[in-house]
């Protein structure tokens, strides 16, 4: 919604005729020079952040998605080109083991801590336990974090589910249609499907995986932040590193393009490109050749 509010305060009252590759061009200038509508500055003082290219693409991509549906509909006949900036470099942020040990320590450890009489009295509340489950979640699986915050129980319309009977997390909500953003069902691990029936029988996790004060979870962006700094982990690591995390572990374990794609629900292309290096046949027969010495020809 943020992005069409934006989109809305330069394009409102141009017509598809105004849509051109300057026009475009002069609205990436002008949005990278606005901060986040949401942004605040923070307690040091600091500006509210700009928006990134990587965002203002976003955006001009949902402008170009609005304008090919128009056509579509039938409302016009002409093809407008919408230009968009150049994709920038993605940032493949992933957890080594003893990092993500660390993360799920700090989560299930941490305590609430309340004042008493001007005193402060550490609780046994856990106020992260919820995110320990997530990540937990998220490392076995790399499962998209949407999927995991809405994950529960039972088929029901729109959600996520988990076979606990049959051990298949079904990552598509029940009646979406399928997106380039594959959501395949997936064999949950033996480990953490113990660990989820286990939440579940002893009510922790009574109709969605991950719950706080017995409801499902909309998003934890913000206490996962937290849980990071605490942990004394970088900034960059987010609730999508652990999507990373998952295919950088499997690849280091050697399981195989395809089988390792259809588990996390992406094509070999992406796996490949993006995570092949950590494979450990990762151009191997080259490494092996380079040494070798060409057979000489009988003369």
């Amino acid at each position: 919604m943020q992005r069409l509010l934006q989109l809305g305060e330069w394009w409102a009252g141009k017509s598809l005729a105004d849509v051109t590759g300057r026009s475009c061009r002069a609205y990436a200038t002008w949005r990278q020079k606005q901060p986040w509508k949401s942004a605040r500055p923070d307690r040091t003082g600091n500006p509210a952040r700009r928006v990134s290219p990587a965002g203002v693409r976003r955006e001009l991509e949902d402008l170009r998605a609005a304008v090919n549906y128009h056509r579509k509909e039938g409302y016009c006949r002409a093809i407008v080109d919408v230009w968009l900036p150049p994709k920038s470099q993605p940032r493949v942020v992933w957890l080594e083991r003893d990092q993500a040990a660390r993360l799920l320590w700090t989560c299930w450890r941490a305590r609430e801590v309340q004042t008493h009489g001007g005193r402060e009295v550490v609780t046994k509340k856990r106020p992260w336990a919820h995110l320990a489950r997530f990540i937990l979640v998220g490392l076995y699986t790399g499962t998209r974090a949407g999927s995991i915050a809405s994950a529960g129980f039972e088929r029901a319309p729109g959600v996520a589910w988990i076979d606990l009977e049959g051990g298949v997390y079904h990552r598509l909500p029940v009646g979406k249609r399928e997106t380039t953003k594959r959501q395949p069902p997936a064999r949950i691990p033996p480990r953490l499907l113990a660990h989820v029936r286990r939440w579940h029988r002893k009510g922790i996790a009574k109709s969605h995986v991950v719950e706080w004060n017995e409801k499902a979870v909309q998003e934890v962006n913000k206490g996962f932040s937290q849980a990071v700094r605490a942990a004394g982990l970088p900034p960059e690591v987010t609730p999508h590193a652990l999507r990373h995390t998952a295919a950088t572990w499997l690849m280091r374990a050697g399981v195989p393009l395809w089988e390792a794609a259809g588990y996390l629900g992406m094509s070999v292309e992406v796996l490949e490109r993006t995570y092949s290096h950590q494979h450990p046949d990762y151009q191997a027969e080259a490494v092996e050749g380079i040494g070798k010495r060409g057979k000489r020809k009988a003369g």
